[in-house]
């Protein structure tokens, strides 16, 4: 599998830019010459990997089975795989991890909502709106986020009634319900339908941002604070803590809504890795066990990454080990993500 060079087509610039990012590249030296990381793959713990297998491509025309490495496994056309480990019990998917969900691209949200909803009628997970119990299956469907947010909170869903906002329609984000408890995003509307980012919590999202950049050569980016409100400013250890006060705004797939307080993450070859800050006061857990073990970043020199990471204290979780037919190594990311470095040459 050929390591992924970045391409950035329209949505996920709209995503980076819904994150409250923007600006260009920084001009942070690397020295090393290792470049970025590209997305590999997202590994997945399954009872029934067939049968999981054969979700994502009934789900995703995109989606192909295939195998990897001896192991069950989808492929997408961005040159991304989902690989599968049998496990004899239901893997766990609480306490929360870092890992919240991941989706696709896919090119008309509404054929694709019509599709599910005559094939697949109980995968649909609700959008709760945060008006009593009432829910969609489209974001679109509900109002608009507000102050450059996706969401809005109690007192903006009041103001948007009083003001007689109506909903959008057309594209927005849904949510599949999937095998071993996972929840899948697909939203449009999109060139090409691709995997396209796995959705992250953050112990503090700012922070886990500076990591990628200092840690794995992710370029600088700018962040506009806590709310996506204020002025551009580098993200720095001095200021890439944000104090969360836990306001919940909607739609969400939980009814008493989600935070929305902080942003951040990275971005490898074409898969976003951004996300928001915890929901609760409870630092989240390592990755490893849950539905969702771990990510696969591609390198083409582990020995230099490793040698790299080492001289900055980051954490090797596993060393080198034999991983199909070349190696891998694995690293603990921000918030305790568990992060398996591919050699791909």
């Amino acid at each position: 599998m050929k390591q992924k060079s970045s391409l950035y087509i329209a949505f996920t610039a709209a995503l980076i830019a819904a994150f409250g990012w923007h600006g260009a590249p920084g001009v942070r030296a690397q020295a090393d010459n290792l470049g970025v990381p590209g997305f590999h793959h997202l590994h997945l713990l399954s009872t029934n990997p067939d049968a999981a297998v054969e979700f994502y491509t009934a789900h995703f025309a995109s989606a192909k089975k295939a195998t990897w490495g001896g192991l069950p496994a989808v492929s997408t056309p961005n040159n991304v795989l989902m690989l599968f480990t049998k496990v004899d019990r239901a893997p766990a998917t609480s306490p929360q991890t870092a890992f919240w969900h991941f989706g696709w691209n896919v090119t008309d949200e509404r054929a694709k909502l019509a599709e599910y909803q005559a094939k697949f009628p109980r995968d649909l997970a609700p959008l709760y709106t945060g008006d009593d119990d009432k829910s969609v299956y489209v974001s679109s469907d509900s109002w608009p986020g507000a102050n450059g947010t996706l969401g809005r909170t109690k007192e903006q869903i009041e103001q948007a009634k009083r003001d007689n906002v109506q909903p959008a329609g057309g594209a927005g984000f849904g949510y599949l319900k999937g095998p071993d408890g996972v929840f899948i995003e697909f939203a449009g509307n999109s060139p090409a339908e691709r995997f396209n980012h796995v959705h992250m919590f953050y112990d503090d999202p700012r922070c886990a941002t500076l990591w990628y950049q200092q840690h794995l050569n992710v370029p600088a980016q700018t962040g506009r604070g806590a709310r996506g409100r204020g002025p551009a400013e580098a993200i720095t250890e001095a200021n890439c803590k944000v104090e969360n006060d836990y306001t919940r705004s909607w739609p969400a797939l939980t009814k008493d809504g989600m935070v929305r307080t902080a942003t951040g993450g990275g971005v490898f070859g074409d898969v976003t890795m951004t996300g928001y800050v915890r929901q609760s006061p409870t630092p989240l857990v390592s990755t490893r066990g849950h539905t969702a073990d771990h990510v696969g970043l591609s390198v083409t020199n582990l020995d230099a990454w490793l040698a790299k990471l080492r001289r900055e204290n980051v954490t090797v979780l596993m060393e080198p080990y034999k991983l199909g037919d070349t190696r891998a190594a694995m690293i603990e990311g921000p918030s305790k993500a568990a992060l398996e470095l591919v050699e791909v040459k």
